[in-house]
C-alpha cells in the first residue's frame, strides 16, 4: 500500500467500463467478421474468404488483449495494412474506419451517476481528465464521442492517441500530470481493470478501482468502489 501526503488536485478517469458501459466483450476477436460483414453490406462490397482471413489476422496482430504493447499505433497504420490485403479501394479507408468503430460504440451508455459526480468534482475546483487506451488505434473523434455529453466537465480529455503510451505503463499518466502542471502524487486515477491500478502506481499516483460486478478483485488499489459517487467521499477526506 502506498502512503501519500499530497492534496488531491486532479481526478483522471479511464473511459470504458468506468465512465461508459460497453456491452461488448473486452476481446473483440469473435466480432471481427460480423463487423466487416456489416461494412461490406454498407458499402456494397464483396469480401472474399481469404480477405476475411487477412482482416482477422491483422486485427489480431493489433489486439492488445492478445498481444499487449506499450506504444500506441495509429488507426491509419492498422487500416492501411488491412486494406492492402483486400480488394477494397484505399479511398474507402476513412469511411471503413468510422463504420468499424461505430459498430462497437453503437450501444455505449454513460453510467447513470457519471454526470452528477463530475459536476460535484468540478465544483470543488479539482481538475478532471481522462486517460483511456483506444482499441485498434481508434481516433479520438470516435473514442471521445461516447463522453460528449460530459466533456464540458473534462479539462484534459486524453487517450493513448495523445500520450502515445498504453497502460499499464505510467508514462502516459506522467505526461498528463505535466500538462496539468501537477505532481503525479496530486492525482488519483480511477479505472476498472488491473492495468489501470498498475498504471497509477507505475506513475506514482493514487489508484481507485471501480468494481460494479461484485467480483473479488484486489489489485493493490488505495480504495475500491462500486459507484463513482463514492469518489466524492474519498475526496472529502483527502483535500
Amino acid at each position: 500500500m502506498y502512503i501519500y501526503h499530497s492534496e488531491i488536485k486532479a481526478v483522471v478517469f479511464d473511459i470504458g467500463q468506468t465512465l461508459v458501459h460497453y456491452p461488448f466483450p473486452l476481446n473483440w476477436s469473435a466480432l471481427y467478421r460480423p463487423a466487416f460483414e456489416s461494412i461490406a453490406e454498407e458499402y456494397q462490397l464483396t469480401i472474399k474468404e481469404v480477405e476475411y482471413e487477412h482482416i482477422g489476422n491483422v486485427l489480431t496482430k493489433y489486439n492488445t488483449r492478445i498481444n499487449p504493447r506499450e506504444l500506441e499505433v495509429s488507426s491509419t497504420e492498422i487500416f492501411t495494412e488491412i486494406l492492402e490485403g483486400t480488394s477494397i479501394p484505399k479511398s474507402y479507408l476513412k469511411g471503413i474506419k468510422k463504420s468499424f468503430y461505430s459498430y462497437f460504440c453503437r450501444e455505449a451508455q454513460l453510467y447513470p451517476e457519471v454526470e452528477e459526480t463530475l459536476r460535484e468534482i468540478k465544483s470543488k475546483k479539482i481538475l478532471i481528465g481522462t486517460l483511456s487506451d483506444v482499441a485498434y488505434g481508434m481516433d479520438n473523434v470516435y473514442a471521445l464521442n461516447d463522453i460528449k455529453d460530459i466533456l464540458k466537465y473534462v479539462d484534459f480529455p486524453y487517450t493513448s492517441n495523445d500520450t502515445k503510451y498504453r497502460k499499464p505503463s505510467g508514462k502516459g499518466l506522467s505526461l498528463l500530470a505535466e500538462k496539468m502542471n501537477l505532481s503525479v502524487s496530486e492525482i488519483i486515477f480511477v479505472g476498472d481493470e488491473k492495468k489501470d491500478i498498475e498504471c497509477a502506481h507505475n506513475a506514482g499516483a493514487r489508484a481507485v478501482l471501480v468494481n460494479r460486478t461484485g467480483e473479488i478483485k484486489e489489485y493493490g488499489e488505495e480504495i475500491q468502489i462500486t459507484s463513482l459517487y463514492d469518489i466524492l467521499d474519498y475526496l472529502e477526506n483527502n483535500l
